[in-house]
């Protein structure tokens, strides 16, 4: 090889290196924005415990990954929101299985009357077969990845003007529920009629006497001053809220694996202390109600709920799944 040839050649392979050098610096220096969507007020645990999350994710990847928390459906309605992100959109949503289960139909057994009962079956049904499987269902084939599902938002009672001990007492009453079969099916089974409704209408709907009642976690009630239409607190405890945070497949595959895995490691940290703290509170809000002249009704026949609960599952062909899920967890 000649001199000239060899300088061309050495400088077409330098330039190569450089422009490489420089494609990966910027790959690095690239940073990502999350939109996180909840329906939630800013006053709920939830609201501090995203924000707690965010903060985290930002620390670790050096402002690389950003997650901008939005509360009360300020950036549209849940199921709107699952349909950007299932196009790409870079846009998070807290949700629930019951919606998950319009789309894979398995995952919505962890939304039915008493399934999880406590942060120890939440955590065991993280590594159950049959739960990772749909999970994994629902990014390949759905577009929607779940990030971690370790945020308990409490156990849901029903809150109605007339008391509620047995499921005969909710006969003729309209409660509220997300727009999801596994919920209306549960509440159906549990004595009441199902009316579907965005979060954010129930307390007009309350006011006009669209509804008779909702079914609600404890930390709702106060945060959504629903004591102001609602006298009684009805302790059935029919569904302990296991909520998921999920993100679309596209934006998450396209996140570094080093972000991928501080994203998903925060969610879950976050949304154990979250759910620590939400338990921990429920006496306290309880007592706060009370003090608001809302009755707290104790004295439920919780075998006689557990007892018409399982029509739900047996209505939508589940309860097998239910019980395989169950012993796959050991209970």
């Amino acid at each position: 090889m000649n001199k000239a040839r060899y300088l061309s050649a050495a400088f077409g392979m330098a330039f190569a290196a450089a422009a490489l050098a420089g494609s990966t610096a910027e790959a690095q220096q690239k940073t990502f924005t999350l939109r996180l969507n909840h329906v939630l007020g800013p006053n709920e645990p939830f609201h501090r415990g995203f924000q707690d999350w965010a903060k985290r994710v930002e620390e670790r990847t050096k402002g690389g990954l950003k997650i901008q928390v939005f509360h009360s459906a300020q950036l549209g309605v849940e199921e709107d929101i699952i349909e950007q992100m299932r196009q790409g959109a870079a846009i998070g949503q807290n949700t629930d299985a019951a919606r998950l289960g319009n789309y894979v139909k398995s995952i919505a057994v962890l939304n039915g009357p008493y399934f999880a009962t406590s942060l120890e079956d939440v955590e065991k049904l993280g590594k159950a077969p049959t739960i990772v499987k749909a999970t994994d269902e629902l990014a390949r084939q759905h577009g929607l990845k779940v990030v971690c599902f370790d945020w308990v938002q409490g156990y849901r009672h029903f809150f109605t003007n007339k008391p509620i001990r047995k499921p005969a007492d909710l006969a003729g009453l309209r409660i509220r529920t997300p727009p999801a079969p596994i919920w209306q099916e549960s509440i159906r089974a549990l004595g009441a009629a199902p009316t579907a409704m965005a979060f954010g209408e129930m307390y007009p709907a309350l006011q006009q006497q669209a509804i008779d009642g909702v079914e609600l976690v404890y930390n709702n009630i106060p945060a959504g001053r629903f004591y102001e239409v609602l006298k009684f607190a009805n302790e059935t405890k029919h569904i302990m809220l296991v909520n998921f945070q999920v993100v679309g497949s596209k934006f998450f595959d396209g996140l570094p694996a080093e972000y991928q895995t501080v994203l998903v490691e925060e969610c879950s940290r976050a949304g154990r202390e979250t759910s620590e703290k939400i338990l921990a509170s429920e006496a306290n809000v309880r007592t706060q109600l009370r003090s608001r002249g809302m009755t707290v009704v104790e004295d439920v026949d919780l075998a006689a709920f557990k007892a018409a609960g399982n029509a739900a599952y047996e209505k939508l062909g589940l309860m097998d799944l239910k019980k395989a899920v169950e012993a796959e967890i050991g209970r």
